[in-house]
């Protein structure tokens, strides 16, 4: 028999990236009493990876739970929260948790509005039926116009197909920064309409608490003492520490496991139990082999919810072992089983990439959602030791049942100055973009809405910043497969190439510098074929960094310390991925990453160049 648990609700933080969402949480962490009065706490405390931290946004979904009286009668309610990512490029993130929760606050900011990835997150919400409480943040910025954010947040409520109930939502105005909210535009003190907004409007889960023991898993987590951890909520049923159940394999195999440790999440811990109702968001430990998307269930009655559904992946990349002339100096592992094995591990956890061995042996070509999510991959796996080498992502084309060949296509979104709107426009319609809309900000500012083949945007945001000189503002969202588009040209510029190896001399990189700008300075070991800057000729160039000047009885070498070079532009990893060619590779290690041709000789590289051009004036 179904009923509704009063005591519960379950709900998921959706926004845009950067709308506040991990913000809020601190605040309705403080107000539910998380924290000791003098207890120092950082802030965004749900971004708990380093890297979270250092980029500003949530990679990881992440569970919390918080106990709040009712107004009306008192009684406690427990509110199980996920944060989620805001950003599409981990959109698997969002799918995934979706099937734990009743119901979404959707962040809107109060003077953006609503932007790209709002509507990739709300159309999940809405696909899985939840009710949403719209909550317009940032009240206390200057050029905040809630009403106009309200209206078009209604307006992609009925152009994303929400249902008569969906399309009724709740609206609470807020400051996560403060901590506060209200039913209109006065704040009050704290965020007690919030909390009474959820209590009242997000239903308690359905279950059927005598049925047999079932539950999705949707995350998991590694403990070092307990092993791996499944988390996920209790469809049905019950469970007990130490129970012996079922999990069903994605596949429909059917294995025997225990459930040595049940946990509750309360506050920012997880809190070990002796058993778990329906309803409840666990953690169950002590599980070998498990994977998101398997069902654990009860052993005599093994009945397998219905997977988890994600997005296919419209980018990928080669992730091989280093063949660079540095190779295992600065790598803890460097061997191909140790690539394979922690890329297929990633796939236990991360639902929307792919891994595929290839004909080669060391070499596995990775698929994700775009540039960021195999970026954030990538420097992972260096933080964790492992040294490798990467390509230049490329889209994922597919062929629909004439044999017509389609591609990826992003709807792309940008808010530019005035000045530079040229400049942009003119670089998207080189990269096959087709403008659907050119609106004016509030901010003087420019809106700009494109249709672009998804092969348009790889490596276009290196660029599109330094256009803008670093106030330009650009969001994607994934639209569909359509047909293919025409040649795009990827890279205006070229490289500079090491011609020999050695160490970087002064002399030598003030020659080079003549002939464009520079990744490297003075001191550097280079290798033969390794990029060492880029020029805007039409042509790589090959260069001797490594020259030292001669010394005479007339000359010198303190003459060395007189030559002034320009500071070199030092990439990130994000705008090295975004740099390569289709003949370059990113060496990828602990302490460095270097840009390198795939030939490295240079004379065997130019009989290849040569016998390419052969070849397609022969197509």
């Amino acid at each position: 028999m179904l009923t509704e648990r009063k005591d519960i609700r379950n709900i998921a933080i959706i926004a845009h990236v950067d709308h506040g969402k991990t913000t809020l949480v601190d605040g309705m962490l403080r107000q539910a009493r998380v924290f000791r009065a003098n207890q120092q706490v950082v802030e965004r405390v749900m971004d708990s990876n380093d890297l979270e931290r250092e980029r500003g946004i949530t990679i990881m979904a992440k569970n919390t739970a918080i106990t709040i009286p009712e107004s009306k009668t008192g009684r406690l309610i427990k509110i199980n929260i996920v944060d989620t990512p805001g950003h599409a490029d981990f959109g698997g993130e969002v799918e995934r948790v979706m099937n734990m929760v009743d119901g979404v606050l959707l962040l809107v900011d109060a003077a953006e509005g609503p932007m790209p990835q709002t509507r990739f997150v709300l159309k999940k919400a809405l696909e899985m039926g939840h009710k949403a409480i719209v909550v317009i943040n940032k009240m206390d910025r200057k050029d905040a116009d809630p009403d106009r954010s309200l209206n078009n947040t209604f307006d992609l409520f009925v152009e994303l197909g929400a249902n008569e109930h969906q399309a009724d939502f709740p609206i609470i105005y807020a400051n996560g920064l403060t901590a506060q909210a209200g039913l209109d535009e006065s704040l009050g003190p704290d965020l007690r309409p919030l909390f009474d907004a959820i209590i009242e409007h997000i239903p308690g889960p359905v279950i059927d608490a005598d049925a047999p023991f079932q539950m999705l898993v949707t995350s998991l987590a590694y403990d070092e003492f307990r092993g791996m951890t499944a988390i996920g909520r209790i469809s049905a049923g019950k469970i007990n520490a130490g129970q012996a159940i079922a999990r069903i394999g994605v596949n429909g195999q059917i294995f025997t496991e225990r459930a040595r440790y049940v946990f509750l999440y309360q506050n920012l811990d997880k809190v070990e139990v002796d058993s778990a109702e329906a309803g409840e968001i666990v953690a169950i430990s002590g599980l070998e082999g498990i994977g998101i998307g398997e069902t654990l269930c009860d052993l005599e009655n093994p009945v397998a919810l219905p997977p988890i559904q994600v997005e296919e992946p419209t980018v990928r990349m080669s992730f091989g072992v280093n063949t660079s002339p540095m190779s295992g100096r600065e790598g803890k592992w460097s061997t191909s089983r140790r690539l394979r094995e922690r890329l297929y591990n990633e796939l236990r956890n991360n639902v929307a990439l792919r891994v595929e061995d290839t004909e080669t042996p060391d070499t596995f070509l990775v698929s994700g959602r775009g540039e960021l999510q195999l970026a954030i991959l990538i420097e992972t796996m260096r933080r964790e030791g492992y040294e490798f080498q990467v390509s230049r992502p490329e889209a994922i084309f597919k062929e629909d049942e004439n044999g017509q060949v389609l591609e990826p296509y992003e709807e792309l979104h940008i808010d530019t100055s005035p000045e530079t709107v040229g400049t942009v426009v003119e670089m998207l319609g080189s990269r096959r973009g087709k403008m659907l809309d050119m609106a004016n900000n509030p901010d003087n500012t420019v809106h700009l809405t494109y249709h672009i083949p998804t092969r348009g945007l790889l490596g276009f945001r290196y660029q599109f910043l330094t256009a803008t000189r670093g106030m330009g503002v650009m969001n994607t969202i994934f639209h569909g497969y359509e047909p293919m588009a025409g040649p795009i040209s990827s890279r205006n510029s070229n490289s500079v190439v090491a011609w020999e190896a050695g160490v970087s001399t002064n002399y030598g990189l003030k020659n080079a510098e003549e002939r464009g700008t520079l990744f490297i300075g003075p001191g550097v070991e280079v290798y033969e074929g390794m990029v060492i800057g880029e020029t805007q000729r039409g042509t790589d160039v090959v260069v001797n960094v490594c020259k030292k000047k001669h010394l005479t009885n007339m000359r010198s070498s303190n003459k060395d310390i007189e030559i002034r070079l320009t500071p070199p532009r030092i990439l990130s990893l994000d705008e090295a991925i975004e740099y390569l060619s289709e003949d370059e590779l990113l060496e990828v290690t602990p302490l460095n990453f270097r840009i390198r041709k795939k030939i490295l000789n240079s004379e065997e590289r130019g009989k290849q160049a040569k016998r390419d051009k052969e070849f397609f004036a022969e197509d």
